[in-house]
């Protein structure tokens, strides 16, 4: 058999963990079956800001089955110190501590927990807790907090600032541009809301000793977070996350409910579980709010001469989250001046958070969209607008890429959604009462690597295990496993078990930022090479020398053998092999760091992913409302591991992109200090019906620098520009330009 018919790298192979998921039988964090357990509700505070005056915990300790009440008044031991609460994405300030005392900072900020025998007791009892308060005046009004926007000091302790390389005298070149435009931007707050909610249940195995199922995106984290909070050490503490129920950025940090269930577990000794309710979710980090002012320059022939970008993203009063909102269109677009610059605006919410390729998501969306509107300016059609403008190097950093197919993604793009069929005037094309038309943005997100171990462990019988503590926060992490064990070792998918969320396993960093299938592909790639290496070795000194004189490079792992590249000898059962060694078990543990099988730093040449998003919508001329019926997705993103779960992660994607445009928004309100919307009632996100065709193209593009495997993370790039794809689409069909999102009926009737 061809070698070129194993089942690896590039097989659309079904999810490994596909069949657990869908039969229930993978248990998520509220779903362990544990002993002598405990059902904790949290009480979460009535006001935005102020201080608890005293807490009536009578009527609640009255009902049967209630065992404690928690709060900052009786809470057991923990760390005082900020710095023993920084967990590993730590955001410059003053972490969150649930129950530290007696301070309010939010709303819906958790003030205390009621612990019960049941859940229905526990639930019951919360809610006859009495909470007196004294309020303070609060802020959670966006516009009012730009009153106070800052940038803080460059190596400050309250700092992560990233300043925008700028070049030339760009302020300059935009007063002679021949062609110049100006907009401010604005994107709306969005919530993390993951099917799974955020829960924690930690069984208790005494000594001071807990094992925490946890919803997070990197259990290590975790781990090392409630062994320095809570004082037991990293020894005492295992954290599981092998299911999750979507992440997309809110398990990044731990949240306060894992605080509270690991708190009384502590204080009770027995185990805990606390789950948010759906309406807690919105208690914890969320898509910074945004306002963004882009000044663009060109020639007449459309070639820009200036690019300027002016942001300003929400924050907490207590920790200073920054993203980097300006940078996307400098790195993506060449032009000889550019300048960036953004700030951070405090009001009286739980601090932002990463959210789905966060700064890019937001950032490179509202810059296409500016760019859409200056190619309309310069009477450029808008692909065309983009080329012109193309850089074949990092436009702000000016070094090349690893790789950068954007012109293929466009040109493969453009002709399969028929594009030159396009009518350049908004409002020229209609169907019935409903207008039609056709936008176009660009993505692009980062190819990150990061420092990974693995194990992997194959046995007499020809089962190989592979290990890694990485998180699947639905990715696919498991299935991206299998396949490059598979790939590396010729063992068939069926054979092969992954094993991952889990802190007693092989170190891997937290999950986020696309750099998953890259970073623990490579780790279970040079493990499976170090048993391969141990295979080869002990098959040349099998007396019968089935392989010969052959090296290591001569040969091939396929279908469960190791065979010469030369087709010479017969094929060598790895079990075969085994079995003359007298082996019941051949292990390894291995590391891929930054730099090794030729990765280029990023110091050297930028690595990224790109994507280019063609756009169909109809909008009903009469009552305004969109429906987007067509997209097409041309993605540069390296080498495909699995085309299946590849296509999966950009559906997913493009679908919270259409989300961004037209859906999501977090309403505030002044008076009370508090999320206005905060249920799947009331938080719209796409539903069924409001998906359409959705084409996904991967571009041809080798890599060999970027990473081991030559490949680029598909988690975030679906989202990057989709939503700028479907507000210029509305702008050609309509003639309405809208430049805060989500594009809403209202919007569209000015």
């Amino acid at each position: 058999m061809n070698a070129s018919t194993k089942i690896g790298i590039g097989t659309p192979l079904s999810r490994v963990d596909g069949v657990d998921k869908v039969t229930g039988a993978a248990p998520y964090a509220a779903e362990y079956n544990v002993a002598n357990l405990l059902y904790g509700v949290t009480v979460s505070s009535r006001i935005a800001k102020g201080k608890i005056t005293a807490i009536d915990e009578a009527a609640a300790r009255a009902v049967p089955g209630v065992v404690d009440i928690l709060s900052h008044a009786n809470r057991p031991k923990q760390a005082w110190l900020d710095r023993s609460w920084k967990d590993e994405l730590s955001i410059p300030g003053e972490p969150f501590k649930a129950f530290h005392d007696a301070q309010i900072l939010f709303a819906g900020q958790p003030i205390a927990v009621v612990v019960a025998e049941t859940f229905e007791a526990a639930r019951f009892a919360a809610s006859l807790l009495e909470v007196t308060y004294e309020g303070e005046a609060h802020n959670i009004d966006f516009e009012a907090s730009l009153a106070e926007k800052f940038l803080p000091k460059p190596g400050s302790r309250r700092n992560n600032y990233h300043p925008p390389k700028s070049r030339g005298d760009a302020q300059a070149a935009f007063n002679e541009a021949a062609v110049s435009h100006e907009a401010t931007y604005h994107l709306a707050p969005e919530h993390h809301n993951p099917m799974e909610m955020h829960a924690t249940t930690v069984e208790w195995h005494g000594d001071g000793k807990v094992t925490v199922y946890d919803k997070n995106q990197g259990s290590q984290g975790v781990q090392a977070y409630l062994a320095s909070a809570f004082g037991l050490g990293k020894k005492n503490v295992r954290v599981v996350n092998a299911y999750v129920g979507g992440g997309f950025g809110s398990g990044l940090r731990p949240q306060w409910q894992v605080q509270v269930a690991t708190m009384a577990t502590i204080h009770l000794e027995r185990s805990v579980r606390v789950v948010m309710t759906r309406a807690q979710m919105f208690t914890h980090g969320y898509r910074p709010e945004c306002t963004y002012t882009v000044k663009l320059g060109a020639e007449h022939t459309g070639k820009l001469t200036s690019i300027m970008g002016d942001a300003t993203t929400s924050t907490s009063r207590f920790e200073n989250n920054m993203e980097d909102i300006v940078t996307w269109g400098m790195m993506n677009y060449a032009s000889p001046n550019i300048h960036g610059e953004y700030a951070i605006a405090p009001r009286d919410t739980y601090t932002s958070a990463d959210m789905r390729a966060p700064g890019a998501a937001t950032g490179m969306t509202l810059f296409e969209i500016a760019i859409d509107e200056m190619a309309y300016k310069a009477k450029v059609d808008p692909l065309e607008f983009r080329l012109i403008n193309y850089s074949e190097v990092d436009g702000m950093n000016q070094t090349p890429f690893t790789s950068k197919a954007l012109r293929e993604a466009y040109r493969e793009g453009a002709e399969r959604f028929d594009w030159d069929q396009r009518s350049p005037e908004p409002r020229s094309m209609k169907e019935g009462r409903e207008l039609i038309g056709w936008g176009v943005a660009t993505g692009m997100w980062d190819a990150q690597f990061s420092k990974t171990s693995a194990s992997a462990k194959l046995n007499a019988n020809g089962h190989l295990e592979v290990a890694c503590a990485t998180s699947d926060i639905g990715t696919g992490t498991y299935t991206v496993m299998v396949q490059v064990a598979a790939d590396t070792l010729g063992v068939a998918p069926e054979q092969i078990t992954a094993k991952l969320g889990d802190s007693d396993l092989p170190t891997a960093p937290v999950e986020g930022g696309s750099w998953g299938a890259a970073s623990t592909g490579a780790a279970v790639q040079l493990a499976c090479e170090t048993i391969a290496k141990k295979l080869f070795k002990a098959a040349g000194k099998m007396d019968s020398k089935p392989l010969g004189d052959a090296k290591f490079e001569d040969v091939e792992f396929v279908e469960g053998t190791i065979r010469r590249k030369d087709a010479g000898g017969q094929p060598l059962a790895l079990t075969e092999v085994m079995r003359a060694s007298e082996f019941t078990v051949i292990e390894a543990e291995e590391t891929a760091s930054p730099g090794i099988g030729g990765m280029i730093s990023m110091a050297q040449k930028s690595r990224n992913t790109h994507s280019a998003i063609f756009c169909e919508v109809r909008v009903d001329e009469e009552l305004n409302q969109v429906r987007v019926t067509r997209i097409v997705n041309a993605v540069a993103a390296g080498r495909i591991i699995n085309p299946k779960t590849a296509r999966s992660q950009i559906l997913g994607g493009v679908t919270m992109g259409i989300g961004m445009a037209l859906h999501e928004e977090t309403f505030a309100d002044a008076r009370l200090g508090r999320w206005m919307n905060h249920s799947f009632a009331e938080y719209h996100i796409p539903a069924q019906a409001d998906i359409h065709d959705i084409e996904v193209i991967f571009v041809d593009e080798p890599d060999a620098e970027v990473t081991p495997l030559g490949v680029k993370g598909l988690g975030e790039i679906g989202i990057v520009g989709t939503a700028a794809a479907v507000a210029n689409a509305i702008y050609h069909a309509t003639g309405t330009r809208v430049r805060s999102l989500p594009i809403t009926i209202d919007k569209l009737m000015g």
